[in-house]
């Protein structure tokens, strides 16, 4: 039979078979076809295409290469050849390739598309723009061409152009899953999850294999707080490509969430193992390490995040931390210019890990605008409207993870239970674990409502808050561990305030005041901060002043500590202590006789690298003793064997302060620049102890070491201490609480009056 008789026959056979996906079958058919008809450059072109769709590219570009060796003018050939070296990662090869079939046929829609793709990959933007616009001009109804052209807009931020592409994409082509799928994730970044979660649906209807849009769904649920839903989701993703690093990375931070931090390990392991630079996964391996305890190899796991990415600050930022964590100060020191920029330009940093290592109000700023902007930017906040008359009762809500036998709980608890019923209602807002504690139950004794929340997406949580029509929503966590300010990016009330948690600035444009005294930010830093500030008139920490101090026998034995002989003591974590600081204290050591360090036992690393820098200045290890965590009633007692509290730099002692000097402990501060470096200060201002404030290392020094060995200076600080300690403001809970429910009013009035957020100094109501 004739070759031209039976091509169109056998051509359609062909055909039939590579749109059945039974592309090894067809490959023999055409290979025997060949033998008598070597110079068909349409059987060359068809099984190029085969073997491209096997992953065979070698062997498909060879088959392109002939067909354009057979036929010149083929552009089809040049076009499909430009696919497969795409695919082969040979750009430039490529890109001829395209150019070459639209120089044959300058009206061809694919390859423009296929170029758009090309530059893009190239990051040339523009260039890929007009190339997608150009085969739609062409071809008005081509599905891909819109696809391609939503993920430009997507690329240049222009989210919303990105929608109008992708539905495009689909109403030409209502089966497109791909054009679903990434609808999806345009929906994803504007928020609005629900309507992403069915778009992924809808992918995975049409492409039951989409393991991809599992995987966003995970993500999703993930970021809803679902994070049962979210494991059991992203498993599915794992089920259909298991080698897809992401789903991997996803399943391990769900299953960190819930508390399984060995499994989480396991899955963070098994993406690295599938992508070896993935450094995100090497981030949160090492922040699971963090949590188990297992710092050596968190450090390890972070170092291994900046080996895959040298200009990832993130896991920069969180090893200077874990260093300090175990007193690694050599690393400190190498990074202390590093330390002065990190977290300051495009790249975020969670502020807090700086606290203790730098010493600048304006970079604390500017590195938690850095933070909010990246983390905020596209959430839409609410906004509020003006009651048409004042409220009889203003809704206070407190949020936090910490309402549980917590330090934050036991500076404000009492000021839950002396809140004024009758002007304020109040709402505390639970995002933590649900523990059953004698501080959880007290807190729900003593407020109006408490809301469960820990199950709740932010966005939700602001939506009941405003639906319980809060007039001030109060962040107690900022940028701390558990932290959630995306509730208040979502705007929960009209009146935003950062109090308490977080010892500085959010650096955000939805919260509208902190609230601080004039000591933690004197006059010249008040433009450190992007809040207004509510200022205390004393100190603007809460006391309990109905704390237990335990009434057991603590013996100094029981404590290891020495019979006899000066107890220095520093019971603040170990990451605040630096060695400028340590350094100070070691020369005291060695100038009083029998003295001891007693500190408190963060971890193990810490304690052994501590003891092996006071060997270093000249310290024997043994006058080092550190002290394990107990119960708070007996952690106050055990203050009593005490003689003095030696406070640190760059973070102070901050509810540790208010234990010591509860307990009827002395403390030693000096002033440092930013709010984290002043609140002992301010604790003792407000106890009228300025006496023990120090401004330089010298006097800090020297005042240290006139109280340690003049036993009459310091039996007189000791007697001041103890009759100011109930006379003076700092633990007169009843006036804090009224200072505080004045500043409350203020801020509200100036809502009502419709008067934009200014400073509010708060006069002493006695």
């Amino acid at each position: 039979m004739s070759t031209q008789k039976t091509s169109k026959e056998i051509l359609q056979k062909l055909i039939n078979l590579y749109n059945n996906g039974k592309f090894t079958n067809l490959i023999q058919n055409i290979e025997k076809l060949l033998e008598n008809n070597p110079k068909d450059f349409i059987l060359w072109n068809l099984l190029g295409a085969s073997n491209k769709r096997l992953g065979n590219l070698d062997e498909a570009i060879n088959s392109f290469k002939k067909v354009i060796e057979l036929n010149p003018n083929y552009s089809d050939g040049f076009n499909n050849l430009g696919v497969a070296l795409k695919d082969k990662g040979k750009i430039n090869e490529s890109l001829n390739s395209f150019n070459k079939a639209i120089s044959l046929r300058p009206h061809y829609p694919e390859a423009y598309n296929n170029l758009g793709l090309i530059f893009r990959d190239q990051g040339k933007i523009n260039e890929s723009l007009n190339s997608f616009n150009k085969a739609i001009s062409l071809r008005p109804h081509y599905p891909e061409a819109y696809n391609n052209l939503g993920l430009i807009f997507r690329d240049q931020g222009k989210i919303n152009e990105s929608l109008n592409s992708f539905k495009e994409a689909i109403n030409l082509k209502e089966d497109y899953a791909e054009a679903h799928y990434n609808l999806g994730i345009s929906l994803q970044k504007l928020e609005i999850l629900n309507k992403a979660i069915k778009s992924y649906e809808l992918a995975i209807n049409f492409k039951p294999d989409y393991a991809e849009a599992y995987n966003n769904i995970g993500v999703i649920f993930q970021s809803q707080g679902k994070f049962d839903q979210a494991l059991t989701i992203i498993k599915k993703a794992i089920a259909f490509n298991s080698n897809f690093p992401e789903a991997f990375y996803n399943a391990g931070v769900a299953l960190r969430e819930l508390g399984d931090i060995n499994e989480a390990i396991l899955y963070y392991n098994r993406a690295i193992k599938l992508k070896q630079n993935y450094k995100e996964a090497h981030y949160n391996l090492g922040i699971a390490f963090q949590e188990l305890g297992k710092l050596d190899q968190s450090i390890k796991s972070l170092r291994n995040a900046v080996l895959s990415d040298p200009y990832f600050e993130k896991a920069k930022s969180q090893i200077l931390y874990q260093s300090a964590n175990i007193c690694d100060w050599n690393e400190i020191e190498i990074n202390k210019k590093l330390i002065e920029n990190i977290g300051m330009s495009k790249q975020y940093v969670s502020p807090f890990t700086i606290l203790s290592l730098h010493d600048s109000p304006q970079s604390h700023k500017l590195r938690s605008e850095v933070y909010a902007k990246a983390k905020y930017i596209n959430i839409q906040s609410h906004k509020f409207i003006k009651p048409l008359k004042k409220t009889e009762q203003i809704r206070i809500g407190y949020f936090s993870a910490d309402f549980h036998n917590h330090a934050t709980m036991y500076l404000i608890a009492r000021i839950f239970e002396l809140h004024n019923k009758d002007k304020f209602k109040i709402f505390a807002y639970s995002y933590g674990p649900n523990i059953n504690d004698e501080m959880r139950r007290r807190l729900i004794k003593s407020v109006s409502y408490f809301r469960d929340v820990r199950l709740k997406t932010d966005h939700d949580i602001a939506l009941l808050a405003r639906n319980d029509k809060i007039d001030i929503a109060v962040d107690l966590k900022g940028y701390t561990k558990d932290g959630r300010t995306g509730i208040f990016a979502y705007r929960a009330a009209p009146i935003q305030i950062n109090y308490l948690g977080y010892p500085g600035t959010l650096g955000t444009n939805f919260i509208d005041y902190i609230i601080a005294d004039h000591t933690v930010i004197p006059e010249p830093n008040r433009n450190s901060f992007t809040e207004k500030i509510i200022f205390m008139p004393n100190s603007y920490q809460p006391n309990d002043n109905t704390r237990e101090i335990s009434k057991k026998k603590i013996t100094k034995t029981a404590m290891n500590l020495p019979e006899k002989g000066f107890i220095f003591c520093c019971f603040n974590n170990n990451y605040k202590i630096l060695s400028k600081e340590f350094s100070i204290w070691m020369r005291i050591l060695n100038k009083v006789q029998d003295s001891v360090l007693w500190l408190l036992k963060t971890n193990e690393f810490a304690e052994y690298n501590l003891k092996k820098e006071a060997e270093k200045r000249g310290v024997n290890q043994n006058r080092l003793i550190f002290a394990k965590n107990v119960e708070q009633s007996d952690h106050l007692a055990r203050h009593k064997l005490a003689d003095l509290f030696l406070d640190t730099f760059n973070y102070n002692a901050h509810t540790t302060t208010s234990d010591a000097l509860w307990s009827g402990l002395p403390v030693v501060t000096k002033l440092g620049k930013s709010f984290q470096s002043r609140v002992a200060g301010s604790l003792l201002q407000a106890i009228e102890l300025s006496e023990l404030i120090t401004e330089n290392e010298i006097d800090y020094e020297s005042l240290i070491l006139e109280l340690a060995t003049s036993s009459e200076k310091l039996i007189k600080i000791n007697e001041k201490l103890k009759k100011n300690r109930l006379l003076m403001p700092l633990f007169n809970s009843e006036q804090y609480t009224k200072n505080l429910e004045k500043g409350f009013e203020i801020a509200y009035q100036k809502y009502f009056n419709q008067t934009k957020p200014e400073t509010i100094d708060i006069i002493d109501k006695l």
